[in-house]
């Protein structure tokens, strides 16, 4: 069975970039004058790029980003874009593929020669003097190379020049092999990073390693004895590896196929020395008896390479039989057989996935072996080459999946093949590798998969190393003894950038033919490992070269051959441009090449790597040998003109769905040119982006430590690059649309048009404020690690400590919040340098001049003013020069009032008050509170009634943390003033001086929103007397608001205005609070009223007479109805009639505020009977119905008496008397209600039927004249009664009414006649009264009154006389 061909047979052109399509874009004519003329105008011209941010419609609302905002998501974009660069499994899957491209131009190739070093003339010698083998291999991770000579092995570090030799000669058996591995943690002292593993025909072994840098940069290699060996005789070991992770060591030797294992430790154990070896493979006996092979002819199967995957932890064998065997490393040292993988097998899975191919036969063999890490791919867990050139992917299984990657899963059980990658074509120009020029073969020209490709045959060795590198040596002449050198290496740009979204990328490689003039010995990684977006937790962007390309040094591997030690860089893809256009050959052919290059990798690709170009970031090896930046001024100049004219437009995207909550330049197509520019910058920041900025650590003794968290290099090196681009966009902008500014509007000519090159002109402006605040922040973190680090940590508040363990570069490069922390950070700098002595003007500048944004003018003046009030603090408050300083730094604080943090200002205010410079700390307070809402939107929010869930109220706290610190100013104050007399000898004290100016402060502030505060902060102190002194015009204010939500305030209110004689307004609070919903008794309502009533009945300045009157007339009706409702209050506490659950609510109701007259008449003295409190009530509301009256006069007094005799305690007469008293003086003896007409005959009825001759005869008379009532009111009425003979004055019993009314005559007589003026007010009344008498003496009085009658009657007619 045999797998689809995965690329179509006759590819479509436009589609795949080797199809003709693509080779007629390289050839197009280059005579154009206009350098852009003939690009491709859409994107079914060119393949699009993968979208990235620049290509997505924006989901939020222009309005909610700010600059810096909008620029950091696009970085963060990117970022997560480029992290999802498919693992190997996505581009590698089932089946097969050969897919190669092998250009004729040499800038495209993968990989350069750098150098070739000889072998030393030393080794030579050494060399000539072989007795029995020598070897060669090469480490290159350290730069040296060493070759074995009988039993002698030798090093050199092949860079340098003249380099010494180190020999290891202390052992008398032949070399068999050399392997150098990571030694065990903990079992040598930390300066021995390697182990050198020396096999000889006796034994194994190991050789301490140490490796260190000089400051001359060579590389300084030492050997160290060990004294650890194991035996090893009967075995040529020819076999090591290592694991780097675990620091176990694997061998095998050549007489079997058994997996040995030597173990070390640091001292000997009970039966287990230091060193010793276990056979994982064969058990028991049998790995104790030697296999003669008697009877066989064909050679004994035996190890010829072990791998260790030290992320899955696997270690891979294979045997000289092409079988590959899987073993799983257990934690406990142990090392399990679980996969047999035979040859047949492989071929078996092999013949799944393709035709019959002479280059995947029983013939052939494997020859090499390569782990993949689980870093690198999911699926795929081992590559084996072949002798035919072919690369076959395999994956190991178990039930729990295919990445086995510690020790908790199963051990996998099976291995499949997952993919074969085909040798590239053979071409007729291959021969021409033995002269060493680069051979070619054109990807265009292949036609579907080639798999039967002699290109590679026979294959002596091959080496994989991450992402993807192989390197293949071809023995193309065994005559000869010089291999070819086969190269190919992932197209990053290809993979990341699939032709066709529903299929999965291609596993697009470049390929390079290199002829090194020998035979390849050893191969190794000279760079540092490969490593690409790791994320740790999926393979995904592990091999995304052009993520890293400006961030991490390039490869470089190194070769060893029998004449010398080659080097070869990896070209990186930013080089492979910057070599295309320096080789193009002048306008014409470098518009081909950008191009082909567009076509290849996307325009947005093109444009970010022809800005680095532009940028100085491309590398090429020089004559000399030496990697160096491409400063060619030619090439610098394509490049710029490449990034600006072939940067695309943006266009508004009409066929986005409308969303009404997305604006038109939200639906923008942003330009290649803005996606460019935002690869290159997220590419060069990538690696410091979300780190943190230090890290703290304990120093050897014990303190802190800060680190950085990058190398400080590095990050000069990102800042260096920036600076370029930042440079370069200045330079360029007015040639740049949307930098071009607004004249570039003029050449739109659509709405749709304009609406684009905004969208453009934003988001590059905004990665260019951006690029800046890098710039600037990697400044700052400069400066910082160049102070003594330590110290201004440990002097930050912990809340701002913390902040600072978490703040990462993005943080700091692109949030308010890392703004502002490194404002905190640069004050920290600033005041350490203040207490150490230091100038504040040189700290300032340099920090200004370094990192502007970070240490503003204001921030200068701020450092100047601490400066300041820090000197005055040394001369001392009290002497003149002192009291100047804190002046002066009072007058620098009130400069930048704005930008003072509250951390500063409490500092600055705690410096004033430990100076006693009072009235400076509250005028400070007062200017910041005031900067800080200069709209005085608080005191809106006060007037408002001050609403929750307001905004402002947040402003409002702000201010109110201001006015807090002038509390604590005042208490500080208040209590030094309290320590020192105001006066001494007649003059005020410096303590009375700074009191009556820190008052002055306080009363003069026109800030109301602080003295409203001020004002509640007084009230909360149990300071309400101080409220009573203030002089301002906002104590009103302030009480008045106060006075409808808080009794106290209205109290405060009315007692300001009676203490200011503002008697008119005192008494309108009072009529206020009597009337008022507030909790208070009918008592206090009372007292407010009586105040109230003296109050309006005082004279006020300024008051009209008309204003006084009507509120004497109000607080006078208040106060009688206020006093007949606490009347029934009374009288209802005390009426047995009302049970005791009715009469708690009763008096709920009636204690509290003043009800209406009819509500009081009807609802409580009708009802109770209580009659005198009607007629009260009659007066209060004017009510004049003489019936009415007169029947509640007949009630009152008929109640009064049965009251009276039910309690039995006084005679009724007396209670009656008594009511008569209390009412006729609270109604003022009024006509209507005191009508005497009515009262005395309802009195003189009941006295008769009720109490007559009980009291006094005269009792009813006397009331009425105790009353003030006037003889000439009761005289006539008394004659009325007389005269109309009623019932029951009637016959005899008018002797009553006569016996009163000579009582009165007489009483009158008596009065009138000890005045100057006449008797009963005059003649004419006296000449009445006597024929009243005459009449008297003749009808009607008791005998005994007669002769009483006649003697005043003369007396009266001798007045008259």
């Amino acid at each position: 069975m045999s797998f689809a061909i995965q690329t179509p047979a006759k590819p479509l052109p436009g589609t795949y970039l080797q199809t003709p399509a693509a080779n007629k874009l390289q050839s197009a004519t280059t005579n154009q004058s206009n350098f852009a003329s003939n690009f491709p105008k859409s994107s079914q011209q060119l393949s699009a790029p993968i979208p990235l941010q620049s290509t997505q419609l924006a989901t939020r609302p222009a309005d909610t980003l700010n600059s810096i905002e909008r620029a950091a998501k696009t970085i963060n974009e990117v970022l997560n874009q480029e992290a999802r660069y498919p693992e190997l499994d996505g581009y590698i899957g089932q089946g097969i593929s050969s897919d190669y491209d092998i250009s004729s131009r040499p800038a495209w190739a993968p990989f350069q020669k750098i150098k070739m070093y000889d072998i030393p003339d030393k080794i030579f010698e050494q060399y000539n003097r072989a007795q029995v083998s020598t070897m060669m291999g090469i480490f290159a991770e350290l730069n040296h190379a060493w070759v074995s000579i009988d039993n002698a092995m030798y090093l050199w570090d092949y860079t340098h020049p003249n380099p010494d030799l180190i020999g290891f000669e202390d052992q008398s058996n032949t070399i068999t092999a050399v392997k150098l591995v990571f030694p065990r943690a903990g079992v040598f002292v930390p300066s021995i990073s390697r182990l050198l593993v020396v096999a000889t025909t006796a034994e194994i072994i190991l050789v301490g390693l140490s490796s260190q840098i000089a400051p001359t940069g060579e590389r300084l290699v030492n050997l160290y004895s060990t004294r650890l060996s194991i035996s090893t005789k009967g075995m040529d070991i020819k076999v090591i590896e290592g694991s780097a992770a675990t620091g176990r060591i694997f061998f095998s030797a050549r007489g079997d196929n058994d997996v040995y294992e030597l173990i070390y430790q640091q001292e000997e154990k009970w039966f287990q020395n230091r060193c010793g070896k276990i056979n994982h493979t064969s058990k028991g006996i049998s790995a104790l008896t030697p296999n003669f092979g008697f009877g066989q002819k064909a050679p004994q199967e035996h190890v010829t390479q072990i791998t260790v995957d030290d992320t899955r932890k696997l270690v891979y064998t294979l045997s000289s039989r092409s079988t590959i065997r899987t073993f799983d490393m257990k934690p406990n040292g142990g090392l399990d057989l679980v996969i047999s993988k035979p040859l047949a097998q492989t071929l078996n899975n092999i013949g799944h996935m393709t035709s019959q191919s002479e280059l995947i036969s029983p013939s052939m063999s494997i020859v090499s072996i390569s782990a993949v890490s689980s870093q690198e791919a999911s699926k795929i867990h081992l590559m084996a080459s072949t002798s035919t050139g072919c690369r076959v992917f395999m994956s190991v299984t178990s039930s729990y999946g295919w990445s086995i990657t510690d020790s908790s899963k199963s051990a996998p059980s099976s291995m499949q093949v997952q993919h074969v990658k085909f040798p590239p074509a053979e071409t007729t120009t291959q021969t021409n590798q033995q002269h060493g020029s680069t051979q070619m073969v054109n990807f265009g020209n292949n036609q579907g998969i080639n798999t039967s490709s002699k290109a590679l045959r026979p294959t002596r060795n091959a080496q994989r190393f991450p992402p993807g590198y192989f390197f293949c040596f071809v023995l193309k002449d065994p005559q000869a003894a010089t291999d070819a050198l086969f190269i190919s290496a992932p197209d990053s740009g290809r993979i990341s950038r699939p032709q066709d979204g529903s299929r999965l990328s291609k596993y697009s490689e470049l390929g390079l033919w290199l002829n090194l003039g020998g035979r390849i010995e050893d191969i190794g990684l000279a760079s540092p490992p490969f490593v690409g977006v790791c994320t740790w937790s999926s393979p995904a962007g592990f091999g995304n070269e052009l993520a890293v390309q400006f961030d991490k040094p390039a490869s470089e591997i190194a070769v060893l051959t029998n004449t010398g030690i080659h080097t070869l860089r990896r070209r990186r893809l930013v080089d492979i441009f910057a070599a295309a256009i320096r080789l193009g050959g002048g306008d014409g052919g470098l518009e081909g090449e950008v191009k082909k290059f567009s076509s290849r990798y996307g325009r947005g690709e093109t444009a970010a790597t022809a800005l680095a170009v532009a940028c100085g970031q491309g590398v090429d090896v020089a004559s000399d040998s030496r990697v160096a930046n491409i400063t060619d001024p030619e090439v610098l100049e394509y490049a710029r003109k490449a990034f600006i004219e072939f940067g695309g437009k943006p266009v508004f995207s009409e066929s986005s769905v409308i969303d009404a909550s997305v604006t038109a330049i939200d639906m923008v197509r942003l330009s290649s040119r803005h996606e460019g520019l935002s690869l290159y910058v997220s590419r060069l920041v990538r690696s410091i982006w979300k780190a943190p900025l230090a890290q703290e650590r304990l120093s050897p003794t014990g303190g802190l430590a800060v680190f950085p968290t990058v190398d400080l290099i590095k990050i000069q090196e990102i800042q260096k690059y920036l600076s370029k681009l930042q440079d370069f966009l200045v330079t360029n902008k007015s040639f740049i649309a949307g930098l071009a500014g607004p004249e570039a509007l003029g050449r739109v000519s659509t709405k749709l048009e304009e609406i684009a090159l905004q969208a453009e002109h934003r988001a590059l402006h905004s990665l260019v404020v951006l690029i800046s605040n890098i710039i600037e922040g990697i400044s700052f973190v400069l400066v910082l690690f160049d102070e003594r680090i330590e110290e201004i940590v440990l002097s930050l508040p912990n809340e701002i400590r913390q902040q600072f363990r978490d703040l990462t570069f993005e943080g700091l490069f692109s949030t308010s919040g890392g703004k502002q922390l490194a404002k905190e950070l640069v004050k920290a700098i600033v005041n350490r340098n203040i207490a150490n002595g230091s100038n504040v003007d040189t700290v300032a500048e340099a920090l200004r001049r370094r990192c502007g944004s970070f240490c503003s003018s204001d921030d200068v003046v701020i450092f100047k003013a601490q400066e300041q009030l820090q000197k005055a603090s040394e001369a001392g408050s009290g002497s003149e020069f002192g009291r100047n300083l804190l002046n002066e730094s009072l007058r620098l604080f009130k400069q930048v009032a704005a930008n003072l943090s509250m951390e500063q200002l409490q500092w600055a205010v705690q410096q004033y008050l430990t100076m006693k410079f009072f009235a400076g700390a509250i005028q400070l307070a007062l200017n910041v509170a005031q900067e800080a809402d200069r709209g005085n939107r608080a005191l809106t929010w006060i007037q408002e009634g001050r609403p929750e869930q307001d905004a402002r109220s947040s402003i409002f706290g702000a201010r109110k943390k201001c006015y807090d610190l002038i509390h604590q100013v005042i208490l500080s104050l208040e209590q030094t003033s309290t320590q020192a007399p105001d006066t001494v000898e007649g003059e005020y004290t410096l303590s009375a001086k700074r009191r009556t100016e820190a008052y002055d402060v306080i009363d003069t502030s026109e800030d109301e929103v602080f003295q409203t505060d001020l004002y509640d902060w007084y009230l909360i102190q149990g300071r309400a007397e101080r409220l009573l002194e203030i002089q301002s015009p906002y104590i009103v204010t302030y009480l008045q608001r106060k006075s409808s939500d808080d009794i106290a305030h209205a109290d405060l209110l009315w007692k300001y205005f009676s203490q200011a004689e503002r008697y008119h307004d005192a008494a309108a609070v009072q009529v206020a609070l009597a009337k008022s919903a507030f909790a208070l008794s009918l008592d206090r309502r009372i007292e407010y009223l009586s105040r109230a009533k003296a109050n309006a009945s005082t004279y006020t300045a300024g008051i009209a007479r008309s204003s006084r009157q009507e509120l004497r007339h109000e607080v006078s009706d208040l106060l009688d109805l206020a006093n007949i409702q606490d009347d029934l209050l009374q009288r209802l506490k005390g009426d047995v009639r009302i049970s005791p659950d009715r009469k708690g609510d009763i008096v709920k109701e009636l204690d509290g505020p003043v009800l209406g007259l009819t509500e009081l008449y009807n609802n409580y003295a009708d009802q109770a009977s209580y009659f005198d409190i009607c007629i009260l009530i009659y007066q209060a509301a004017d009510h004049r119905n003489p019936a009415d009256i007169r029947a509640t006069w007949q009630n009152l007094l008929d109640r009064t008496h049965e009251e009276t005799l039910e309690r039995g305690e006084t005679q009724p007469y007396e209670a009656v008397v008594e009511k008569m008293r209390s009412l006729g003086n609270r109604l003022n003896l009024s006509e209507t209600m005191f009508p005497m007409p009515d009262i005395i005959p309802l009195l003189k009825k009941y006295e008769f039927e009720y109490q007559n001759g009980v009291g006094p005869p005269t009792w009813v008379i006397d009331t009425l004249l105790d009353l003030q009532v006037p003889f000439e009111s009761i005289l006539p009425v008394l004659e009325t009664m007389f005269y109309n003979d009623e019932a029951p004055f009637q016959g005899p019993n008018r002797r009553y009414i006569a016996n009163d009314m000579l009582y009165v005559i007489q009483r009158w007589f008596h009065d009138s006649n000890r005045g100057n003026g006449g008797i009963f007010g005059g003649d004419g009344n006296a000449a009445a009264i006597s024929q009243t008498l005459q009449m008297l003496q003749q009808n009607g009085l008791d005998e005994e009154k007669i002769e009483e009658c006649q003697v005043l009657r003369l007396r009266i007619e001798h007045t008259l006389r």
